[in-house]
């Protein structure tokens, strides 16, 4: 259980203002919707493309873009980001998990004692945060049904990989916080590079569900006469700051003492869209 009295100094993260999606979409042609879309957020480009393109009836196009993209964000994180963040050099231009990413809890302890891969980083991000600190509790994963309600709930790459025996053993010993974060985001870059990531769909209402490289990115659209007079988005951060969320809960269960480390567990908590950190003792 998550101690979430300790956070008595209102550490918290407030989200910047969203743009007024709906205005700026109301009565265009579905295709400039599409073009203009992507441009105004500007990550995950690919993956907002494809969920915009089937929300509004449109050709996806290539698919296999989308699991380069998210090795690619995923690769960038795990050697140049977060180690640098961390003090330790960046690995640019050696392959990033030094080979495929252990899949047994002995094998990750080895691996976490070594210097290949993100061993180190994965050293470091364990030295900041200790077990129970800057973590959430079990929430319900995201799915199609829920996605558009925006409440404390799983949409991160952490839910795609629940089961997968390093992440029990992460989540036993230390809790689902940082360290269970990053272990998710190795396992996905591996995921990716086999091509083994949820396959996108469009559900019976209309809900455009694929999958990013925080989690599962959704869009919903009217369409009349070839223009577009209603469109709505959720993105993995929208539930990741959502009231009572992973957020919210990890930065409530950071120790006073800690408060200094609250910049770093955002990162790694890695919302798409800039946020700041008020209250806290260090904050």
């Amino acid at each position: 259980m998550l101690d979430l009295d300790r956070n008595v100094s209102g550490l918290r993260a407030v989200p910047a203002p969203p743009l007024p999606l709906a205005r700026l979409v109301e009565g265009r042609e579905v295709e400039a919707v599409a073009e203009l879309l992507p441009r105004l957020f500007n990550l995950c480009r690919v993956a907002q493309t494809l969920g915009l393109r089937m929300a509004l009836g449109l050709e996806r196009g290539e698919s296999g873009a989308l699991a380069a993209e998210i090795a690619r964000e995923h690769a960038l994180k795990l050697s140049v980001v977060w180690p640098v963040r961390l003090g330790l050099p960046a690995q640019v231009g050696r392959e990033v998990l030094g080979g495929d990413f252990p899949g047994d809890a002995d094998g990750f302890a080895r691996y976490m004692r070594g210097d290949v891969g993100i061993g180190p980083l994965l050293r470091a991000v364990a030295g900041r945060f200790g077990p129970g600190e800057g973590g959430c509790g079990v929430m319900p994963v995201v799915t199609p049904e829920s996605i558009f309600t925006l409440n404390a709930q799983e949409n991160s790459i952490a839910a795609r990989h629940l089961v997968h025996p390093v992440m029990r053993h992460v989540e036993a010993h230390y809790g689902r916080g940082p360290l269970w974060r990053v272990v998710a985001r190795a396992l996905d870059l591996q995921a990716a590079l086999r091509g083994d990531l949820p396959i996108p769909q469009l559900t019976p209402d209309g809900v455009a569900v694929v999958p990013a490289a925080r989690g599962l990115y959704a869009v919903r659209a009217e369409v009349r006469a070839g223009r577009v007079w209603h469109l709505e988005r959720v993105t993995p951060t929208d539930h990741l700051m959502a009231c009572g969320g992973p957020m919210a809960q990890a930065l409530a269960s950071l120790p006073r003492a800690k408060h200094a480390e609250a910049g770093l567990l955002v990162d790694l908590l890695d919302p798409c869209s800039p946020v700041t950190l008020e209250g806290g003792a260090d904050a």
